[in-house]
């Protein structure tokens, strides 16, 4: 069975032996060694100054929103997992819509500032399969409307743009360290901010608001990564030029039967050291793509329908209208891509995709 995303797995007695230090010291939670050991490390490879790991990719997303004391409307895409809006309803905001570009897939800069009224708080955006928004036309119409800006980098671990970590850009980035993505943790997720007060703020809302052991500021939720987690993160980041280098061999060979052929590809934005986080084809029409599933399914081939619905049509949102969104996400399928993927088998997708053409 080919999956979408296979899992890079270390080798068992790496884990094992990073495992030791949280058998010796007793300690599972509440940041031990581990935790803190990765996140230092995390910083050295990232090149960034701050980062807080977390047990999931989606919480990062509502602390940011409530550190940031968001309220009213805030500007998202509709072009995204579902995390992405969902986390703005449960912190009781309300998601505004705006359209995609139809070759980034990331969101339509253009037309942001005609979504912006008195109530628009802030943009959460998504660097969508770890390709960059135009993040310095965010940032104009952020300060020129005075507002917040977090992107949800959830694809984008190891990701550069215009020469510098994808995740320098905002008030505040996430990231997912999910099972399925380049990074992980197992299960996990991170948050970046790039202001040291603000830092402090989302660090005690991770952990229930604790200022100190018995001192309280503020609320809190309990976002806390384990130690097992993190032995985890630390055993798989030694092999992040591996799992790169061998992603793009695959994405060059996909390329080679795919380039001069009626599918449309990702393109990446200008002034981007991508990562190869996912290989996603767009079809001229749904029943192409239909077609498609079909014949790779029958061959234990499964791709995924990635973004897809557009998150304008949730049934838990106000519908805003964005054609070129709900085209995409209607046309659009993720194919198997992992770093180890077989060259026969990556011949054996392209043939059956193009057979169906």
């Amino acid at each position: 069975m080919i999956n979408v995303v296979k899992t890079f797995l270390p080798p068992q007695n790496e884990y094992h032996d990073i495992l030791k230090k949280a058998w010796e010291t007793n300690w599972l939670t509440n940041r031990g060694v581990l935790v803190k050991e990765l996140e230092k490390k995390l910083k050295s490879y990232l090149k960034i100054d701050n980062v807080l790991i977390t047990t999931n990719g989606t919480l990062p997303l509502q602390i940011a929103i409530k550190a940031l004391k968001l309220n009213g409307e805030i500007i998202t895409t509709p072009f995204s997992y579902v995390a992405t809006a969902s986390s703005i309803v449960w912190e009781n905001c309300k998601p505004v819509f705006v359209d995609i570009h139809p070759e980034y897939l990331t969101i339509d800069e253009t037309k942001i500032e005609g979504a912006i009224n008195k109530n628009t708080s802030a943009i959460l955006v998504t660097h969508v399969f770890g390709n960059p928004c135009n993040a310095i036309k965010i940032d104009q119409i952020a300060k020129k409307y005075n507002l917040k800006v977090i992107y949800d980098a959830a694809h984008c671990f190891g990701v550069k743009y215009l020469n510098q970590s994808i995740f320098k850009f905002g008030d505040i980035s996430t990231c997912s360290f999910h099972a399925t993505k380049l990074f992980h943790t197992g299960e996990g997720g991170a948050i970046i901010s790039n202001n040291n007060l603000l830092d402090d703020e989302i660090f005690k809302m991770h952990n229930f608001g604790h200022k100190g052991k018995e001192n309280f500021s503020g609320i809190g939720i309990n976002a806390k990564i384990s130690e097992l987690q993190a032995a985890m993160g630390l055993a798989v980041l030694p092999y992040m030029s591996k799992i790169l280098n061998g992603r793009k061999k695959v994405v060059e060979l996909y390329n080679s039967y795919f380039n001069d052929l009626d599918i449309q590809l990702l393109k990446i934005r200008e002034n981007t050291e991508w990562n190869y986080s996912y290989y996603p084809v767009i079809f001229q029409n749904e029943e192409v793509l239909k077609r498609v599933v079909i014949k790779l399914n029958n061959s234990d081939i499964y791709p995924r329908r990635y973004f897809y619905p557009s998150l304008n049509r949730l049934d838990y949102v106000d519908f805003y209208s964005c054609p070129v969104s709900e085209s995409i996400s209607s046309r659009i399928l993720c194919l198997p891509l992992h770093y180890d993927l077989p060259k026969n088998i990556v011949t054996k997708i392209s043939n059956i995709v193009i057979s169906q053409l």
